[in-house]
């Protein structure tokens, strides 16, 4: 399991555009990394949107917001567009980065077989290492917004 002043674990998924991103491409600047469970749903979508809103803020403190899913590129695509996403959201349909870092929800809504990422937040300094982590054992749950932009606010 990670902590706070781990290095954080630099990975390659695919973005909505199907090009391949990386952690280490937002190297210099400060990385939310927002770990949901689900395109189009309601807590999912809420989450989102309230990062979105929130980017002007996150701007001034040199960060970058990066939306993650086990979602494909397609619905991943379709969810940015409806919503207004302009950060990068990235499909991590092989499961390997959610593992790595807030872990699964297995066997999901009671489906057999069927994963999904938990409700995860992790701020990544400009050095790489993580400054802050939320995990949710509850999928409704919604991190606490003020407490990230708290933290993202006292990074150099």
């Amino acid at each position: 399991m990670l902590k706070v002043g781990d290095k954080a674990p630099d990975f390659e998924l695919y973005d909505v555009d199907l090009k391949l991103r990386s952690l280490k491409e937002f190297n210099g600047k400060n990385v939310i990394l927002a770990f949901y469970p689900g395109a189009f749903t309601s807590v999912c979508q809420k989450e989102m949107c309230t990062l979105r809103d929130s980017l002007s803020k996150f701007n001034k403190f040199n960060a970058q917001v990066v939306g993650i899913s086990v979602d494909g590129p397609f619905a991943n695509k379709a969810f940015a567009q409806q919503n207004m996403i302009t950060f990068p959201v990235l499909c991590d349909f092989e499961r390997k980065v959610s593992k790595m870092y807030g872990g699964l929800h297995e066997d999901f809504v009671g489906i057999k077989g069927y994963s999904v990422a938990k409700r995860s937040v992790f701020v990544v300094n400009k050095e790489g290492k993580i400054a802050y982590l939320w995990v949710s054992e509850d999928p409704g749950k919604e991190p606490d917004y003020s407490e990230i932009e708290k933290v993202i606010s006292t990074l150099k």
